[in-house]
Parts: C-alpha cells; sequence; structure tokens
C-alpha cells in the first residue's frame, strides 16, 4: 500500500508540473483547432474546388480489383495539413514579432581595424605604424597633450 501512495504522490508531482499542464492545454487547443480546419476544408474549400472540378474532392476513388483507393480524401488530408501548417507557422511568427517588441537591438560592436590615410590598408584600431608602407601615425592624444604644455 506505501508503494501505491508513493507512486501516486510522485504521478501527482509530474501531472501538475507547469510544462505538463502546458502540453495538455496545447492539446485541447490544437484538437479544438484541427476541427475548425477540417470543417473549413470538408464545408467551403472542397465544395469550391468541387465547382472547379466540377466534383466534389472527397467522394474521389479509384478501384482496383475491387478494392478502393479513396484518394480524395487524401487530398481532403493533404488541404487540412497545408493549411494547419500555414496557420501554425503565423502563429509562430506573430509570437516571435510580440517576443522581440521589448528587446533592444544591441548597439553595434566598436570597431577593431582602421585604415591607413596613406594606403588605405586595413590595420588595427591601436597600431601606431602602419605595418604595409610603415608609416607613422600621430595619436590625438599627443597632438592635445602638445597644445596643452603650449598653453
Amino acid at each position: 500500500m506505501a508503494f501505491f501512495k508513493k507512486f501516486l504522490q510522485e504521478f501527482k508531482e509530474f501531472a501538475l508540473r507547469g510544462n505538463v499542464m502546458d502540453l495538455a492545454i496545447g492539446v485541447i487547443i490544437g484538437a479544438a483547432f484541427q476541427a475548425i480546419i477540417n470543417s473549413l476544408v470538408n464545408d467551403v474549400l472542397s465544395p469550391l474546388i468541387g465547382l472547379v472540378a466540377q466534383t466534389d474532392l472527397s467522394y474521389l476513388v479509384l478501384t482496383l480489383n475491387g478494392v478502393d483507393i479513396k484518394y480524395g480524401a487524401f487530398l481532403t488530408a493533404v488541404i487540412n495539413f497545408i493549411i494547419m501548417v500555414f496557420v501554425i507557422f503565423l502563429l509562430v511568427k506573430g509570437m516571435n514579432a510580440l517576443g522581440s517588441l521589448g528587446k533592444k537591438k544591441e548597439a553595434p560592436a566598436a570597431p577593431t581595424t582602421k585604415k591607413c590615410i596613406y594606403c588605405f590598408s586595413e590595420i588595427d584600431i591601436n597600431a601606431l605604424r602602419c605595418p604595409h608602407c610603415t608609416s607613422e601615425f600621430i595619436l590625438k592624444e599627443s597632438i592635445e597633450e602638445d597644445q596643452h604644455e603650449e598653453l
């Protein structure tokens, strides 16, 4: 009896975790949504396609050696699947857009290179001499110090 009680306690802890409840709610909503999509395809889209094709998709059957192959029902299931995938894509895209509303874009990284003013080669940002043309660079700090000393 103690084993059964412990087993029920563990099951209760498992079943009431947040992820399991979220999954259960998602499955229930998904089943309800599937009923809506099935109705859309069977009651709206299939008859509209039937107007163009002069037949209802669900009644398309191929009979081989007395066996009915209901490819119309298969086409209806494919249409259901495509609509479901499209709607899920739109939902995920919308959720991603909502999730990124509050986030700030990252500032661009500070540059790590600069161009030599003489030969236009890419060099390290801290370089005092160009490794390509060997030109010397005058630092702004040294110019400011020289101007400061003159005062």
